[in-house]
C-alpha cells in the first residue's frame, strides 16, 4: 500500500509540475490604450486670406445618451483653396489633452480620410505624411470649384493598411468619424 501511495503521489507532483510552465519569453507586452476624442475642431483657412471656416463636432458623454453636437461657423467660397487643420482632444480630462500630438507621433499607425458627396465641387488632399511619406492628413488642402452644397466626412483610421488607394481598402479601425454639411457660395 505503501508503493502505490508513493507512486500516486509522485504521479501528482510530476503531473504539477509540468502544468506550471513559463510561457513567458520576458519580453512584456505594450498595452496601447485607445484614444478617447470628444473633439474634433476642422479648421479651414482662405490661401490670400479671409475668414476661417470652423467645423466641430463635440461629444463630451462618448458612447452615452446625448448626441454629439456637430456645427459649421460659415460657408464655403467658390473657386478657392483653403489650409486645413485638424485638432482632436479628449475633454473628459482637466486640462483637454490634445490628441493630435499623439496621432502625429504614431503618425504610421494613422491617417485622415476625406470623403465628399457626390456633386460637390471640393477635392481635399494631405499636405503632411508619415515617416514613410504615406499621408497622415491632419493638415491638408481643400479647394472649392463651383457653388453647392453637400456633405464632407473627416475619417480617422487607426492602423490602417498603407499604402492605401483610399477608405474603401484602407482597413483599420475607426476612431472617429463625422459628417458636416457645407454650402459653397
Amino acid at each position: 500500500m505503501k508503493t502505490t501511495n508513493f507512486l500516486a503521489t509522485l504521479l501528482l507532483a510530476t503531473l504539477f509540475l509540468a502544468s506550471c510552465s513559463n510561457d513567458d519569453d520576458g519580453t512584456p507586452v505594450a498595452v496601447i490604450e485607445e484614444e478617447v476624442i470628444t473633439t474634433m475642431t476642422v479648421t479651414l483657412t482662405p490661401v490670400g486670406g479671409g475668414t476661417a471656416v470652423i467645423l466641430q463636432t463635440r461629444d463630451l458623454d462618448g458612447d452615452g445618451s446625448d448626441a454629439p453636437v456637430v456645427t459649421v461657423s460659415g460657408d464655403l467660397t467658390a473657386e478657392t483653396t483653403y489650409t486645413g487643420g485638424i485638432v482632436l482632444l479628449n475633454e473628459t480630462e482637466d486640462p483637454a489633452e490634445n490628441i493630435t500630438e499623439e496621432v502625429e507621433e504614431l503618425d504610421d499607425e494613422h491617417q485622415f480620410f476625406y470623403t465628399v458627396s457626390s456633386g460637390l465641387g471640393i477635392t481635399a488632399a494631405a499636405t503632411n505624411f508619415d515617416g514613410s511619406d504615406n499621408p497622415l492628413g491632419t493638415q491638408f488642402s481643400l479647394t472649392t470649384t463651383q457653388a453647392g452644397s453637400g456633405t464632407v466626412t473627416f475619417t480617422l483610421r487607426h492602423e490602417p493598411k498603407k499604402p492605401n488607394t483610399g477608405l474603401s481598402d484602407a482597413g483599420g479601425e475607426t476612431d472617429i468619424e463625422t459628417t458636416f454639411s457645407v454650402v459653397v457660395e
